[in-house]
Parts: structure tokens; C-alpha cells; sequence
């Protein structure tokens, strides 16, 4: 909660270098006061804590969401447990922060000199060391209709399913990969049907059927909020309403 309060503080009263010094700076005084103040009290009760919070639901009254058009809606948050924590954040058995990848740096930005590429911008003030001499594009913005509905599509389910659905993760046995680098048809779910997905399926036959978004389970479990058939299994209980249009929409232009 302090490391978000940080990030509003910045937002509004800062440009973007200085959001991003200051944001560490901050990130990290407050992490030497939590370890200073951990170490001077009971460090059972802090276990405790921790235990108490872990895999229990956080009350939905303290969580909100805000729609597209302002709507308020409450969240019921469940604190993932460590295997929990695993089933999204663990590569390659390795445990990886999901976030912004570099690509995403890769844009041009207005700074008070003007515009210039923000990778450029910040290899120059030497904030960034070994980057690839060819860099990747930033992808679409998946709610921008200024980009075509194909891009918008792969670049929303890389940000929010690849985590899992590419190889070396938690869906690696699926063979249904999002990431936005696959380019094979079969395995981003065309004509696909799902190794395993129980009632997941909705009894349709496949992941993604082109031209045809109410058979397709992908949309179907995009759709649910029922635990047994939602996807993402974990940290929902809503659903993601600015984004199921745009997926039924992609799909029913596919051939």
C-alpha cells in the first residue's frame, strides 16, 4: 500500500525520470524502515500476520474497482498462498516478477527538451546498461482503436495470459501459447481443442474457433467467474468487461 501511495504521489506531481528516481529512492527508504521496525519487534507476531493474511479473502468493501464509464464496483481479493504465488510468477522453475517488459520502453515520450525515444533518453543519463542492438517494437495498446484489432488482441493476452501460457510455465503442458512472439496458428488455440479443461470447456471443441467467438472456449472461460471454469484461475472475481468485446470482436474476424 505505501509503495502505491509512492507511485500516486510522483504521478501527479512529477515528469517521468523523476517519477522513477524518486519512486526507487522512496521504494527503498521504506523497505530500511519496515526491516528496521521488524527487527524491533516481536518477529513472531509479524509471522502470524503473515500467516493470517495468506490465503485468506481481504474484505471487499476496502477493494474498488472503477469501471470504463465510472462505475464502482467492489473486489473480493484472495492473498495467494507461495504455490499460488508459483502457478503464475514461476518460469522455467524459476520465480519471475511479471511486469513491463523492455519493449515497452521502446517509445518516444515528450520530456521538457522535447521528444526523444525514452530507451535513448536513458541510456544517455546512463540509467540503462546492455541494451540488445535490436530492439524489439512496443506492442499495441490493446484499448487503442487507433492500432488494428489483431494487434490489440495478441498484445492484451500476452500482457494477461503468456505469463502461464507459454513453454517453460505453469500451462506449459497445454501446448497453447499466447506470448506475443508465437506465430504458429495451432498452438495460439486455432482449431485447437484443450488437452484438459473439464467443465472449463463449456462443452465446446475448441480453444479458439475463427470466425465463431460464442464457440470458442477461450471466450467462454474469459466470460465466467465461476472458480471451476474462469481463466485466470486466480485474483478475479470479475470480469473483465472492457476486454471481452475486444476478443470476441478478434476472433470473429479470423478465418
Amino acid at each position: 500500500i505505501g509503495i502505491i501511495a509512492v507511485i500516486i504521489r510522483h504521478v501527479k506531481e512529477k515528469n517521468t525520470i523523476d517519477i522513477l528516481n524518486d519512486f526507487f529512492e522512496d521504494i527503498l527508504n521504506e523497505l530500511k524502515v519496515s526491516v528496521n521496525n521488524y527487527n524491533k519487534t516481536n518477529d513472531e507476531k509479524h509471522l502470524t500476520e503473515i500467516k493470517n493474511i495468506t490465503g485468506n479473502s481481504i474484505n471487499d468493501k476496502e477493494l474498488v474497482k472503477i469501471s470504463s464509464n465510472g462505475e464502482e464496483k467492489f473486489v473480493r481479493y484472495r492473498a495467494p498462498n507461495v504455490n499460488q504465488c508459483k502457478s503464475c510468477h514461476e518460469i522455467n522453475e524459476k520465480i519471475q516478477p511479471i511486469g513491463p517488459k523492455g519493449r515497452n520502453m521502446n517509445i518516444d515520450f515528450n520530456y521538457q527538451n522535447g521528444k526523444a525515444n525514452q530507451i535513448n533518453f536513458w541510456k544517455k543519463r546512463n540509467l540503462l546498461k546492455n541494451i540488445p542492438k535490436i530492439l524489439k517494437e512496443n506492442p499495441a495498446i490493446w484499448d487503442d482503436i487507433n492500432y488494428n484489432i489483431s494487434d490489440r488482441a495478441r498484445s492484451y493476452l500476452d500482457a494477461n495470459c503468456a505469463h502461464c501460457h507459454q513453454k517453460g510455465a505453469s500451462a506449459n503442458n497445454s501446448g497453447f501459447y499466447l506470448n506475443l512472439d508465437e506465430t504458429n496458428n495451432s498452438i495460439l488455440g486455432f482449431y485447437k481443442s484443450p488437452v484438459a479443461a473439464g467443465r472449463g470447456s463449456g462443452g465446446l471443441k475448441y480453444i479458439i474457433n475463427p470466425g465463431k467467438p460464442d464457440e470458442s472456449i477461450l471466450l467462454y472461460r474469459m466470460n465466467s467467474t465461476d472458480p471451476g471454469v474462469m481463466m485466470p484461475e486466480l485474483s478475479r472475481n470479475l470480469k473483465h468487461e472492457e476486454a471481452i468485446p475486444l476478443i470476441s470482436e478478434w476472433i470473429a474476424q479470423l478465418k
